[in-house]
């Protein structure tokens, strides 16, 4: 059975959000403030977290951002916060998904089962047994997905290693916006272009010499991006 935590100050939200999931199956617990939500994502053991923005003590970008380099589950942001700026953000920090109150149980039970079920497969699919791929100074290790440039590990969120993965598997093909998410997050979700573009940048902060001026991932302005394997 999944557990599921649940780290929310608006009581009748996380207990109705816990009533649909314990219908659906799973084991949920609520955590009403940041800093024992953060304490209790680090010290048990989930199969995804639901993540408030406005927390008491640490707000949800704090957590997210903490939790992202440890732990390698999905994490949804359920916010208020509506502005596409607070989407990119939350984003960009290494969440999953975002869904801005109000919304739907049924389309949240929907979403955490995708996320589930895709986490699922990436852990246990082929990619897991594809041998190592080397670009000049790049090297990804799909079996123990992990990342190096220049032998130096270079820390991955879940999706950002998919996503290069990806990618890097199929070099020099123009991949659109559009097939990228349906690949990687395998589901219609507001936002979505917002989803790739951001862990596009996030990935090429970490692997590029000048993000500005990429070399692996390239541009291609009204197509989408490409896997250099010549890159310099």
């Amino acid at each position: 059975m999944k557990h599921i935590l649940i780290i929310e100050d608006e009581l009748d939200i996380a207990e109705l959000e816990r009533d649909y999931l314990e219908i659906n199956g799973f084991t949920v617990d609520i955590i009403p403030n940041g800093t024992l939500g953060l304490k209790m994502a680090t010290q048990n053991h989930y199969d995804l977290i639901i993540l408030d923005i406005m927390l008491p003590e640490i707000d949800g970008y704090k957590i997210c951002k903490t939790l992202r380099p440890v732990l390698d589950i999905p994490i949804i942001v359920v916010s208020a916060k509506k502005d596409e700026i607070d989407k990119i953000r939350g984003l960009g920090i290494g969440a999953d998904d975002y869904i801005t109150k109000p919304f739907s149980p049924q389309e949240l039970v929907a979403r955490i089962k995708s996320h589930l079920s895709r986490y699922e497969r990436l852990k246990s699919n082929n990619m897991t047994h594809q041998k190592e791929i080397h670009y000049n100074t790049l090297r990804i290790e799909p079996e123990t997905r992990r990342v190096f440039l220049k032998d130096e590990e270079v820390t991955m969120t879940t999706k950002e290693f998919d996503l290069l993965l990806f990618l890097a598997s199929n070099p020099e093909i123009v991949f659109n916006k559009d097939y990228l998410f349906e690949k990687i997050w395998g589901m219609e979700c507001v936002g979505d272009v917002a989803t790739v573009t951001v862990h596009i940048r996030k990935i090429r902060e970490k692997i590029e010499k000048d993000p500005s001026d990429p070399q692996y991932i390239e541009t291609l302005w009204g197509a989408g991006y490409r896997f250099r394997k010549n890159a310099l």
